[in-house]
């Protein structure tokens, strides 16, 4: 019995002694500089919420859902969070990407100026100038929220630059308006000047497209199931206990990157980002579970008025799977 007894303790020992399972790294690379929409994934790996689904978490930032859609394709990032529409017209062209989930469901484009200037309504924009971006996604749906609106080009003046320049020509006053995400260029105008943003949204107006989601090389979903139904558990939560905690999680940015921003623009974007994880159609349903339709209608209007090609409308399901998020409740 003695020995018996012994042996099982070094067995118990030797076992102990053994490494737990290592965690498998993952990269995420970010739409852009970290702002308040990002605090979720932040808050996941401060709270261990990916390190319980097996997961050493990496999260870089992005320099455009454009650059980080061609790192994904590239296998230089595992998973990307950026535009799906911008994803949508990369997949179309061959490169080979597919959304995990689609967080925000309702877009965040706006036409967003001072408070105080009084800017409510899209009949407040005749006579004003409008800051844009050639080329970008919000300059791409402009003409359709013109039409929904009833406005014409000839109602207002435009200035165009980057994205630091827009800015700048609302800041400085050179215009009275820019296109913008409610909850990121406005929070960059507040923390510059302290003064309040209004936006003018294009959803309040018909305009319903998706907008930022999870993406993966198509490639790498096939070789790493399990590993891409892990990180979307984890993603899924960590967006459910941020949306609890929102100062935390805003919080939870600055300690990974204390230059991050400021406390309170972190916390009111973050805010302003939980209305759009979810439509009427999903609402009180976990995050990332976007409709068929919702995702089709996204699709028609970029064909229309996007520039994607129209071969895309022969079958919207394949930009997107909801294969690999968690049940309802799990």
């Amino acid at each position: 019995m003695k020995r018996l007894i012994g042996a099982a303790s070094v067995a118990l020992m030797a076992f102990a002694a053994m490494p737990a399972q290592a965690a498998d790294k993952v990269v995420l690379m970010l739409n852009w500089y970290v702002y308040g929409e990002h605090a979720p994934f932040y808050y996941g790996k401060a709270k261990g919420i990916y390190a319980a689904e097996g997961i050493e978490l990496e999260i870089q930032e992005g320099r455009g859902s454009a650059a980080t859609t061609q790192a994904v394709a590239a296998k230089t990032a595992d998973f990307g969070y950026v535009d799906v529409p911008t994803m949508m017209r990369a997949a179309i062209k061959g490169a080979p990407v597919v959304a995990t989930g689609v967080l925000l469901q309702t877009s965040p484009m706006s036409a967003m100026g001072f408070a105080d200037k009084n800017i409510r309504k899209p009949e407040d924009i005749k006579g004003k100038t409008v800051a844009i971006t050639p080329a970008d996604s919000m300059t791409q749906i402009w003409p359709l929220f013109l039409k929904k609106t009833g406005l014409k080009e000839s109602d207002f003046k435009t200035v165009a630059g980057d994205g630091q320049t827009k800015l700048n020509a609302v800041i400085n006053g050179q215009a009275d308006l820019l296109l913008g995400y409610v909850m990121d260029q406005s929070m960059k105008i507040k923390d510059a000047t302290g003064k309040e943003v209004y936006p003018i949204k294009f959803a309040d107006y018909g305009i319903n497209m998706v907008s930022s989601g999870v993406i993966a090389n198509t490639d790498y979903v096939k070789g790493n199931a399990d590993l891409v139904r892990r990180f979307m558990s984890a993603t899924t939560k960590a967006v459910e206990a941020a949306e609890k905690e929102p100062k935390a999680a805003a919080q939870s940015i600055l300690d990974a990157n204390p230059k991050g921003g400021k406390i309170d623009t972190l916390t009111q974007g973050f805010e302003l980002t939980i209305p759009l994880y979810r439509t009427a159609e999903t609402k009180g349903k976990r995050p990332f579970q976007v409709t068929d339709q919702n995702m089709t209608e996204t699709v028609n209007l970029l064909v229309e008025y996007g520039g994607l090609d129209a071969k895309a409308k022969e079958n919207p399901k394949a930009f997107y799977t909801s294969d690999y998020l968690p049940k309802s409740g799990s």
